[in-house]
C-alpha cells in the first residue's frame, strides 16, 4: 500500500487507514461513509477533537470560536477558503466554545478567535486573532505531512 494515512472520522469517530496517493480523490469513511478530506469545515465535540489529536496523520486546524463573537463570525468564511484551498492536505475543523466551555480550560485559550493547528498528536502551533484565508494558509503548513 505505499505510505498510508490514518484520520479519525469527525461524524463518527472511526478510525480510518488509506493509501497517501487516495487523499486527493476524497477518501471516505469505512463504517459511516463521511468523506475525510472534502475541504469543508467541520463543526466538532470535545471528544472528537481529542480522538482526532490522538489518531490523525494529517494537520488538524481547530478554530475556538463562540457564537456572539463578531471576529469569530466575519473570520468564518476566510476559513472556509483556506480549508477549500488545502483540501486534502490539512484538515480543518471549529469547535463553539461556548457549547463546550472546558476547551478554553483544556487548550489554554484566552482569547477568541484562537486557531490551534495539531501534529503529531500535540499542539504544533497556534495563532490569535481573526485572519484572512492567506495568512490562515500560511499557518496550516500544508507541507506539514512529514
Amino acid at each position: 500500500m505505499g505510505n498510508a494515512i490514518k484520520l479519525a472520522c469527525l461524524e463518527c469517530g472511526t478510525a480510518n487507514r488509506f493509501p497517501e496517493d487516495a487523499a486527493t480523490r476524497g477518501p471516505k469513511c469505512g463504517t459511516c461513509g463521511a468523506k475525510l478530506l472534502d475541504g469543508k469545515v467541520r463543526a466538532i465535540t470535545m471528544a472528537e477533537l481529542q480522538k482526532a489529536i490522538r489518531t490523525d496523520d494529517l494537520p488538524l486546524v481547530v478554530d475556538f470560536w463562540a457564537p456572539w463573537c463578531g471576529p469569530c463570525r466575519a473570520m468564518a468564511p476566510q476559513f472556509e477558503m483556506a480549508a477549500k484551498k488545502l483540501a486534502g492536505q490539512v484538515r480543518f475543523a471549529k469547535l463553539n466554545t461556548e457549547d463546550h466551555p472546558k476547551a478554553t480550560q483544556r487548550f489554554r485559550i484566552q482569547g477568541i478567535p484562537a486557531l490551534i493547528r495539531f501534529k503529531g498528536g500535540k499542539e504544533a502551533a497556534r495563532l490569535a486573532g481573526a485572519r484572512p484565508a492567506g495568512d490562515i494558509v500560511k499557518f496550516a503548513g500544508a507541507k506539514a505531512r512529514a
